[in-house]
């Protein structure tokens, strides 16, 4: 056990109790909880501890498997062997980052790469020859990093406690996960710690993976009335404002009468009516940037905290800034009042990329997202980009992995270092591997499938395979396809899977070295299929 902190002003290392503060460790059928009274003020660095021996030690061959949950809805997240190593930014060149800013979409900023190890968040298991589970019951304060070493198979906890101030006399929870001595008997106490929750299923449309920001009233109004009466959802995505962060003003030229047109025609369809915004982030070229400064969080060296390179690069809005908080509550309630239905809310990892003194980056995500749920109590909320344990119960839906692209995978230099990266190849394994949480803590979202000819390169087995997929392990069923211009081959592939989304239930899957195996249950059957990881396709 090793916790790093600051007192006195000084940084100091401690192996358990010292004059600072005292420690209560328990430990009770697998639950394990250790905290920290503070004897005078404290400052929290790091806290870490070696891990259960059923979950740590040599790495006992290749069928050993673990899966390491990643950071946020995009990071890839699989089951994967030891001798995999992490893709990672180490080597990437000052230049390149500098330009694209690919350290501000993950962890990058906090977490300490290396090449020996690997490493997720919150949730952890082994198969094979070691068989366990971590859960983490402390997300609310503070993620819980499992580090598994590649050469030795040894595995270490690491609390993100970063940023906690504990004053003297008071307690902070460093540590609370339960270990399970197999993944099935993980996955029950899963189960019991989220019980399962009512969600309905969504069978949708979004504007964005066929137009991108190239939309139109002409666009929208023509896909619109292309749906058929089994979607029960019509999502307009980025493209509609003049600027990210300027919500309130409408493109003219795009929109020349604005956007209630849309809830009036989608409900007239019998549609609920879905908008996309990014709350916590403005871009560089926005109004709400250039004539707000204060609005945006600075760092330690009175610079603002830039979230990435999209649109004109965009920044983190302060959250602690009660005028902030009013903005984006205006900004949603506009919406709300205009009459959509649901809300997808992207980017929401803005929310702790900036420190926030005292909290921890953990408590800052629950915070924003439960500012989020109050400002929406009587709508719909789908995230991304977010961090998935803070959104468990806040929000309805949630995206499980990245964008899907318009190709099996990146042709270019991203597939190499940029685990948050587009990718059609790593949001169906998300998608497969994170199914977990689906019905538990939200409604997963796997993202569009795509099924047109025009305007894509994903081979037509792959385009079956992604449908088939998302529509097995998902409760967000959506393309953005104009689908009046299927032909027969795609309305048939459309209605078996829309039959599979409402009553197929996925039996078990298992990888066998770059296959998935996956059996499901269907109208009382029982049926399988084989899914290649390596070439996107179904067997």
């Amino acid at each position: 056990m090793l916790i790093r902190y600051v007192a006195d002003g000084e940084t100091r290392l401690s192996y358990g109790g010292c004059p600072d503060f005292s420690l209560e460790t328990k430990e009770d059928e697998g639950r394990r909880t250790v905290r920290l009274t503070a004897k005078r003020d404290v400052k929290l660095l790091s806290f870490e501890e070696d891990i259960h021996p059923l979950l740590s030690g040599q790495r006992v061959g290749i069928d050993n498997l673990l899966f390491l949950n990643g950071y946020q809805s995009w990071t890839d997240s699989r089951e994967r062997h030891f001798l995999r190593f992490e893709k990672n930014l180490l080597h990437l060149p000052r230049g390149l980052l500098d330009a694209y800013s690919f350290d501000r979409y993950g962890d990058y900023h906090f977490y300490q790469y290396d090449v020996r190890r690997v490493h997720g968040y919150d949730i952890f298991y082994r198969k094979g020859a070691r068989n366990g589970l971590l859960l983490n019951l402390n997300y609310k304060n503070a993620y819980l990093i499992v580090e598994a070493d590649r050469r030795t198979g040894d595995v270490i906890i690491k609390s993100d406690v970063e940023g906690a101030v504990v004053a003297a006399g008071e307690s902070f929870l460093l540590a609370d996960y339960m270990t399970y001595p197999s993944y099935e008997e993980g996955m029950a106490g899963f189960n019991s710690f989220f019980p399962t929750r009512p969600i309905e299923k969504i069978f949708g449309y979004t504007s964005w993976y066929n137009y991108y920001q190239d939309i139109s009233e002409e666009i929208i109004l023509r896909d619109l009335e292309a749906l058929d009466d089994r979607f029960n959802l019509f999502q307009i995505d980025d493209g509609y404002e003049t600027f990210v962060g300027d919500w309130l003003d409408v493109d003219q030229t795009k929109f020349p009468n604005g956007l209630s047109f849309l809830p009036e025609k989608a409900h007239a369809r019998g549609l609920k009516a879905g908008i996309w915004l990014a709350p916590f982030v403005a871009e560089g070229k926005s109004k709400l940037f250039r004539e707000k400064p204060e609005f945006f969080k600075k760092d330690e060296k009175g610079n603002f905290v830039k979230c990435g390179s999209n649109w004109s690069g965009f920044y983190a809005l302060d959250l602690e800034n009660p005028d902030v908080l009013d903005y984006i509550k205006k900004c949603l309630r506009h919406y709300a009042d205009m009459g959509f239905d649901l809300f997808k809310l992207d980017f929401l990892y803005a929310s702790n990329l900036p420190s926030y003194e005292g909290k921890t980056r953990s408590q800052a995500a629950e915070r924003a997202y439960a500012f989020l749920r109050e400002v929406l109590p009587d709508r719909l909320i789908l995230g991304c980009g977010a961090t998935l344990f803070n959104a468990a119960g806040k929000f309805d839906y949630m995206r499980v992995g990245p964008d899907v692209s318009l190709s099996f995978d990146d042709a270019f230099y991203m597939k190499f270092f940029h685990r948050e990266r587009p990718s059609t190849q790593i949001t169906i394994q998300n998608t497969i591997y994170r199914s977990f949480m689906n019905g538990r803590f939200f409604g997963n979202d796997p993202d569009v499938f795509l099924l047109r000819d025009n305007n894509i390169s994903l081979s037509e087995k792959t385009r079956v395979a992604l449908l088939t997929i998302n529509a097995l392990f998902g409760s967000v069923l959506m393309t953005s396809d104009n689908i009046a211009e299927y032909g027969a081959k795609q309305k048939e592939a459309l209605d078996k899977a829309f039959d599979l989304f409402r009553y197929a239930k996925v039996l078990s899957f298992k990888k066998k070295g770059r296959k998935i195996n996956v059996r499901y249950e269907f109208k009382g059957d029982e049926y399988s299929f084989q899914y290649d990881t390596s070439r996107g396709v179904i067997k």
